[in-house]
């Protein structure tokens, strides 16, 4: 363990907070990490933060007041591990799956993230999408126990009382959501609570950051769903959505009380509508370092996608015509960040947008057409279209008259790619960027199969949800995923590392570049556009140390521990492992 994960693993010695109240990381005479706990008895086994099982020494079980509680033999973490996956296949389903890996979390919290640390591919998609959406759906029924903070109208009044009850001190992430827009399935009232946790495991198990630091918060504004606010089972508000200027009052008491009780947070807004996404991050941004992953997330992980689908055809970015199928936060988000790498790439602004075209449900974003305030930068001039014809213009006549090279879809809209839309691009560039990138599967746009069949396998394609290979040419081609949890976990982790006072867009930008540079570098030669999922802490690792670095560069960092040119070094140092400690007593909570 060198000095300068100890320094990250610890509080600094500058009267910063404790973890928590009830434990708190030590250095031993030699130097070494103990844990240091203000429990004993059945409640320390009972807190998911310090129970180590069946792993606690003989020695620990009596110096804790755990001896007879426990069953006698004393196991290893590797023998553990092995017991829990097995007890992870026996299940039949995988929302059963999703449900007992909960469960181990709320009793072991080291147990888990080593469990999915171990084997990442195979439970991404069961802790994240697709089946977290279906865990969302089914929330109020699969309740096991309580996990982070839950804010609405009946207690937001007393939102600073309610952290002080969090047990966890020195937070450094923050991942809320006010479960209007989850994924594909849109209002789901208090259950988004769920998408909150998925994401921090993905913090933990894919950027490094520790679970000793992290807080899923549910903001229950209310539901406009009839049947949550009629089901007998519901455990959210049974109330109306919070609207306009009193959803923004619930959210300034939010962002006050977090400024006051974790002063040093990262904060990622997490599934909120269109309609307030923007308006929310834009009223924020400036007063505590947070992003939105909806909006920037899955932009900087579309243009790492179209960064490697020009890299395998040679060609440039700015030479893409890009038509974006949605105009909801993801897609405006994709939008906006594709279009800063073609300036980037040397084309003016005005170029740039002039390239990039954005539908929603009824057609193609032009200026002078009634839209959404947000929608309006996103739309084109009335010039860019004026020999097109009459309007409104669909998804098939934008392809066709703008000569298309690549489609995205963010539209949640199943099977709404034809093949008449891939014929279409085909027409343009020999090989045509088509990604289906909507979640969960089931709202997938199309078929990675059918795109490639209409295609004749010329189409560069990748999803926003794992599919299987598909067979062309005799050969099974892997479908590359467009995860955002290839962007998110090493933005946040690189964030809270350099410290930084706001998460510039530069920041966002070096995410994007350093994904696409990882898989350029390794995977290029097998014709992928993302890296496979089992690389996700490599990937974290690169992202980390580019926004980092960024951070540096564009002044935010107020990290005084280490330097630009150490970020590369700091990142790799510093990154959280699932491991037990030996314990100690302290004096108890007084």
């Amino acid at each position: 363990m060198t000095a300068a994960r100890l320094r990250y693993a610890l509080p600094p010695m500058s009267g910063q907070a404790r973890i928590s109240r009830y434990f708190d990381l030590l250095r031993g005479p030699d130097g070494s990490e103990r844990l240091g706990v203000r429990l004993d008895g059945a409640a320390l086994i009972r807190l998911a933060l310090t129970n180590k099982g069946t792993a606690f020494t003989d020695e620990e079980r009596v110096a804790l007041g755990i001896d007879g509680l426990l069953p006698p033999r004393v196991t290893s973490l590797d023998e553990q591990l092995a017991r829990k996956y097995k007890e992870f296949l026996r299940q039949p389903t995988p929302i059963a799956k999703y449900t007992a890996l909960r469960s181990l979390q709320e009793r072991n919290e080291i147990l888990f993230y080593a469990l999915l640390e171990q084997h990442l591919a195979e439970m991404l998609p069961i802790i994240y999408t697709p089946t977290v959406g279906e865990a969302v759906k089914d929330a109020s029924a699969i309740y096991q126990a309580a996990r982070g903070l839950s804010l609405s109208a009946s207690n937001i009044a007393r939102v600073g009382a309610a952290m002080q009850n969090c047990i966890l001190d020195d937070v450094r992430i923050i991942v809320a959501t006010d479960s209007s827009a989850i994924l594909g399935i849109g209002d789901q009232g208090w259950g988004g609570l769920a998408i909150a946790i998925g994401k921090l495991a993905l913090y933990t198990a894919a950027g490094g950051v520790s679970p000793y630091r992290s807080l899923p918060v549910g903001l229950d504004v209310g539901t406009d769903r009839g049947d949550l606010l009629g089901s007998p089972d519901y455990l959210g508000a049974r109330s109306k959505r919070l609207r306009g200027d009193a959803y923004l009052a619930f959210m300034d008491r939010f962002v006050d009380a977090v400024k006051a009780r974790w002063p040093n947070a990262l904060l990622q807004w997490e599934d909120l509508s269109k309609d307030t996404a923007f308006e929310v991050l834009a009223r924020y941004r400036g007063v505590l370092p947070s992003f939105n992953d909806d909006i920037q997330g899955t932009g900087a992980v579309a243009l790492a996608g179209l960064l490697g689908a020009c890299a395998l055809r040679g060609r440039r970015l700015r030479d893409e015509v890009v038509v974006i199928h949605g105009a909801g936060a993801g897609g405006a988000g994709v939008a906006g960040v594709v279009a800063q790498g073609m300036e980037r790439d040397g084309l003016s602004p005005e170029q740039a947008a002039a390239r990039v075209l954005v539908l929603d449900s009824r057609g193609l974003l032009v200026q002078g057409r009634a839209m959404e305030e947000y929608k309006q930068r996103l739309a084109q001039p009335a010039s860019r279209v004026a020999d097109w014809g009459p309007g409104p213009f669909d998804l098939l006549a934008t392809i066709q008259r703008s000569r298309a090279t690549a489609l995205l879809g963010l539209s949640g809209q199943p099977g709404c790619f034809t093949e008449p839309m891939v014929l279409a691009l085909c027409e343009h560039v020999d090989r045509p960027v088509v990604f289906p990138l909507s979640n969960p599967t089931s709202s997938s746009e199309a078929t990675p199969a059918d795109l490639l069949a209409w295609s004749r396998g010329r189409a560069l394609v990748a999803t926003g949800s794992p599919f299987e290979p598909v067979a062309t040419d005799g050969k099974l081609a892997p479908v590359g995923q467009g995860n955002n949890a290839f962007v998110f976990p090493g933005l946040g982790f690189g964030a809270i590392l350099a410290e930084a006072s706001e998460v510039t867009d530069g920041m966002v930008l070096a995410a994007a570049y350093a994904l696409a540079d990882y898989v350029q570098a390794r995977h290029l030669g097998a014709g992928l556009m993302y890296p496979p999922v089992d690389e996700l802490r490599e990937v974290s690792v690169h992202v980390a140390t580019r926004v980092a670095t960024q951070a540096f560069e564009d002044g935010v960092a107020r990290a005084k521990n280490f330097t630009r040119e150490q970020a590369a070094e700091r990142v790799r140092d510093s990154g959280w492992r699932p491991r037990y400690l030996p314990f100690v007593r302290l004096p108890p909570v007084g």
